[in-house]
């Protein structure tokens, strides 16, 4: 069983050490395991328990009758709140759980309920991308392990090709083509394959390569294509802090409009480029599609 320090719970739970450590001292909650040693550490067990109170607390329950509560009555509590789809703030908590402990039915379950009840638009916006940044940046801390980062966007991604399939792609008299990669070293997809589902959406023609395109083949393609506008996502931590000599690499093999997308667009400054859309969320992507 994984063996979690207070820092990593701190991360995974977000809440803060302190918090922790007084809930522990005042109230009696989930108190640490110790090795040997006498090194304090949780297990997954208490992990899930602090998961379901942080879930409660902040859906109104006070902390002081969190802790008067047995682990089942907690668990009942949460399960109830498990149906509320659009609570954006447990259901990121349920598929945390979901992801360290590998529960595959629990995570598709709660992907399921939360794009039929919110649709698959707003689902990334609230739950999905939030959840994602984090799992990032919980894998590069060590906090989690790499397998837990794949197990989670893999069955994300999945999920939107089942939403991309459904689609019935609407007749567009002045419908784009779009040409759809991410660049070499980027490898995550699943914000390339979520603007895949926004063009189908919206009526568009998509030409969908998918990860670490080199930079050589752009030119082949886009002769070969002829595409409006191209589409990349940058997500990925491994890409270094100079996104815009990225983005300047892509550019200098298309010539055509280039959109950008990403976590990476929203955390640096994007130079001002002719041809270039920095695009930073959800809300900018979709206005940029419905304005074409």
């Amino acid at each position: 069983m994984k063996k979690f320090s207070i820092s990593d719970i701190e991360g995974l739970i977000g809440i803060k050490a302190h918090t922790i450590r007084a809930w522990e001292v005042r109230y009696g909650l989930v108190p640490p395991k110790r090795t040997p040693t006498n090194i304090r550490y949780y297990d997954e067990e208490d992990l899930k328990i602090l998961l379901n109170i942080v879930a409660l607390n902040e859906n109104g329950y006070k902390i002081s009758k969190i802790a008067k509560m047995g682990h089942k009555q907690i668990s009942e509590l949460v399960t109830q709140l498990k149906t509320d789809w659009n609570n954006d703030s447990v259901q990121m908590l349920n598929l945390s759980n979901a992801a360290i402990t590998y529960n595959e039915e629990v995570f598709s379950e709660i992907l399921a309920g939360c794009i039929t009840e919110m649709g698959l638009i707003k689902t990334m916006d609230t739950v999905l991308f939030p959840f994602m940044k984090r799992v990032g940046m919980l894998w590069q801390t060590g906090t989690i392990d790499p397998s837990h980062e794949h197990f989670a966007s893999n069955l994300i991604r999945d999920r939107i090709i089942v939403e991309i399939d459904k689609l019935s792609k609407p007749e567009k008299k002045d419908s784009k083509r779009f040409l759809l990669f991410l660049p070499e070293a980027e490898m995550h997809e699943t914000g390339l394959l979520f603007a895949r589902y926004l063009l189908k959406k919206c009526g568009h023609e998509t030409l969908y390569l998918g990860s670490e395109i080199p930079y050589s083949d752009l030119k082949k393609v886009v002769e070969s294509y002829k595409p409006d506008y191209s589409f990349i996502v940058l997500t990925s931590l491994n890409l270094g802090k100079d996104i815009n000599k990225i983005i300047g690499k892509v550019m200098d093999n298309l010539n055509v409009p280039l959109l950008v997308g990403g976590s990476l667009i929203s955390e640096f400054d994007i130079l001002v480029q002719d041809q270039l859309t920095p695009l930073k969320n959800v809300c900018d992507m979709v206005e940029f599609l419905e304005d074409l």
